[in-house]
């Protein structure tokens, strides 16, 4: 039974500390590396494409997703990131510079079917990729 009386509070902060430890969810965000995370914890970084891929979903689906392989700039590792949008893969070519944002899976993980996949490309050479994909932005020639 948990104290309730008027000095209990140091009690009940130190329980509370001791039982958040015991929690795995918890120490892993307590603890976890930088390297993990080719963004180092930023929202969003710029890359360089390197070459467009595409990545087969996982069962029961059946199809090829267009991610490109993107070098980031700050650190220059190498992510792979989705296309999102039908067609999305014509705005894009190699040497383009692109912004990747978290994809926002659970637990900062892969979204859906699209297996090791965690970034999804959102700018290509400044201009959003869905007024790309909708017609009505054009690309800017660099």
């Amino acid at each position: 039974m948990a104290p309730n009386g008027l000095f209990a509070a140091r009690k009940l902060v130190r329980d509370r500390k001791r039982f958040r430890m015991k929690s795995k969810g918890f120490r892993h965000r307590l603890f976890k590396k930088s390297k993990e995370d080719p963004l180092e914890g930023a929202p969003m970084a710029r890359g360089i494409v390197l070459q467009k891929v595409g990545v087969e979903s996982k069962q029961p689906n059946s199809a090829i997703r267009k991610c490109v392989r993107v070098q980031l700039i700050k650190n220059g590792r190498v992510i792979t990131a989705f296309l999102p949008g039908d067609g999305a893969l014509n705005y894009v070519d190699e040497h383009d510079e692109v912004i990747v944002e978290g994809i926002h899976g659970p637990r900062a993980r892969s979204m859906g079917d699209i297996p090791g996949v965690k970034y999804k490309v959102s700018k290509v050479n400044g201009v959003p990729l869905y007024l790309l994909v909708v017609g009505k932005r054009k690309k800017p020639l660099r």
